[in-house]
């Protein structure tokens, strides 16, 4: 195949060759995803819900959640699909479909997460103003200005992906379409543009790390000056959550990225693949839940 235009469809990476295992893979990602269904549900609907959760925090991690659940969903059911009905194929729009939403959500998400790193750096460092400057029309403009971010990302993206010439089959090595899989179909040299994409990418990723750290070495500088020992554990029990679930999303992310090319084999990658997309989504409202126990409250109520 020499170019990308005579392809109709991938083929995705299986779990397995066998009929039990593939049915065993079936109910390990049915029960996943029923789990991120369940809890990432509760939480949208307990803030919808409750008013006393209308403010901004719950407002971004209401965003949050519906970026999870668009993130499991992008990728999951497709792989349950394939492995019930015991194939491997994906039609070309359909692959071009799932790294558009798939970027778009995860870079949405990231750049939501940047967003309440901020909200948090308002909220200890500058209590006076945090009225002011957290309003409701500035938290809808900053979860607007996430949700567009991501959308131009992806546009970009996939657009300059599925321009490129494959003439390295189509045989996918990985569970869903990812973007450094399908680069290794592409023809020699042809991917130079992607992958300069992928150098600003990268650039733009660390300017928001740095941001998020040095908005918590001014978080955790005022925490630790607290006299009071219920206050430092109050602001505590905000800025963990958040942190963790910040530490988790980049740290999955850059095992799956810039793990050396020496360790790469389709084993490590699936695992790798399965860690930073479909973990987070299911775990981030439960790290969210743990300590908060406001939004327990509501999720009970």
């Amino acid at each position: 195949m020499s170019n990308s235009s005579f392809l109709n469809e991938f083929l995705l990476l299986g779990f397995a060759d066998r009929r039990e295992l593939q049915l065993l893979h079936f109910s390990l990602f049915l029960g996943i995803y029923l789990a991120a269904l369940l809890s990432n549900g509760l939480i949208i609907t307990a803030v919808a819900c409750d008013h006393r959760l209308h403010t901004p925090m719950y407002f971004f991690l209401l965003s949050l959640s519906i970026l999870d659940l668009g993130t499991i969903s992008t990728t999951v059911p497709k792989s349950m699909a394939n492995s019930l009905w015991d194939t491997r194929a994906i039609s070309y729009l359909g692959c071009a479909a799932q790294v558009f939403f798939f970027v778009f959500l995860i870079s949405a998400e990231y750049f939501l997460l940047t967003i309440m790193a901020y909200d948090r750096f308002v909220a200890i460092c500058r209590p006076l103003h945090y009225g002011t400057l957290m309003g409701s029309r500035a938290c809808a403009k900053m979860a607007a200005a996430a949700w567009g971010s991501g959308f131009l990302y992806a546009l970009l993206h996939t657009g300059n992906t599925f321009s490129i010439p494959l003439c390295q089959g189509n045989t996918v090595d990985q569970f869903f379409c990812e973007i450094p899989q399908l680069l290794k179909l592409s023809c020699s040299d042809s991917y130079l543009r992607e992958v300069g994409l992928v150098v600003a990418s990268v650039c733009l990723v660390f300017g928001c790390f740095v941001f998020i750290v040095v908005s918590y070495v001014q978080i955790f500088t005022v925490v630790l000056r607290i006299p009071s020992e219920q206050g430092r554990h109050k602001a505590f029990s905000m800025c963990l959550p958040h942190l963790a679930v910040v530490s988790l999303f980049v740290s999955t992310d850059m095992v799956a990225y810039l793990k050396p090319p020496s360790l790469s084999c389709p084993a490590l990658d699936l695992v790798v693949t399965v860690l930073y997309a479909v973990v987070p989504p299911t775990v981030n409202p439960l790290i969210y839940s743990m300590r908060n126990k406001e939004l327990k409250d509501a999720v009970k109520k």
